[in-house]
């Protein structure tokens, strides 16, 4: 625009010299660039101060669960598009039950600061939560995440958008997301997607499939890992028995 505008003035002011607007030209073409420069520096800036903010609140512990949950729940509740009370109070009572009431005012002060930021760099703070943490804590992160994108009773497909996204960056393994995706997007294959089989498996196979997601998600696997990890993996063990179950009594297995 600037260039344009340059060129007219040159052209004008040295008389409707052409060399004057060549000089115009040249000057509002280099305030363009500087436009086009500071647009993108201020909004490399905000991501990177986006991320610094996350890095500043993680340092707390090598394993801060609850910063790495209310980054990642701030990117599932903007996936729509319209954060949701249920979703705000799906998390407050998480956090309330999980870390207690001490801690509630916090988590809910760096959450309002992830949602009003323009963009959250998923990518960066997912390599970060790989770096960090063990597979089974970031299965459980994702479990939880599928949780906030239940609360209003029906899972977006832009939510499992972003979710697959996440998965895919904390390198959460195809068979994992599908069977967590099961246990909260319900369709008609979803007992089989929980147990990690497809529909046409043998009985055999889902019998194996239900004895390796029952080792998989068993409790004990993260008990290690302190109270926090423990509700969730409970659940999702549930949903695997439960999955089980159903699929047993379509098929009449004994």
């Amino acid at each position: 625009m600037f260039k344009v505008i340059g060129a007219i003035v040159g052209f004008f002011l040295l008389g409707r010299n052409f060399i004057g607007a060549f000089i115009g030209y040249f000057i509002g073409s280099a305030i363009d660039n500087m436009s086009v420069n500071v647009k993108s520096g201020a909004k490399t800036g905000g991501q990177e101060d986006v991320f610094n903010y996350y890095r500043q609140q993680s340092s707390r512990s090598h394993e801060d669960f609850a910063t790495m949950l209310t980054a990642l729940s701030a990117a599932v509740m903007k996936a729509d598009g319209r954060p949701l009370k249920v979703e705000l109070d799906y998390i407050k009572n998480f956090f309330s039950q999980q870390f207690g009431p001490q801690f509630l005012n916090q988590h809910l002060r760096m959450l309002k600061h992830f949602l009003d930021s323009p963009s959250i760099p998923l990518d960066r703070i997912c390599s970060d939560i790989v770096i960090r943490t063990q597979l089974e804590v970031r299965i459980q992160l994702l479990h939880y995440l599928f949780g906030i994108a239940k609360a209003d009773g029906h899972v977006a497909d832009e939510e499992v958008q972003v979710l697959r996204r996440i998965a895919d960056l904390l390198q959460i393994p195809h068979t994992d997301f599908e069977s967590l995706k099961g246990m909260f997007y319900r369709d008609a294959q979803a007992d089989y997607h929980v147990l990690g089989v497809e529909p046409n498996a043998t009985d055999e196979e889902v019998k194996k499939a239900y004895r390796q997601m029952a080792i998989r998600y068993h409790p004990d696997k993260v008990i290690h890992m302190g109270e926090e990890y423990q509700k969730g993996a409970k659940e999702k063990f549930q949903k695997v028995q439960e999955a089980y179950e159903n699929v047993k009594k379509k098929r009449g297995l004994a």
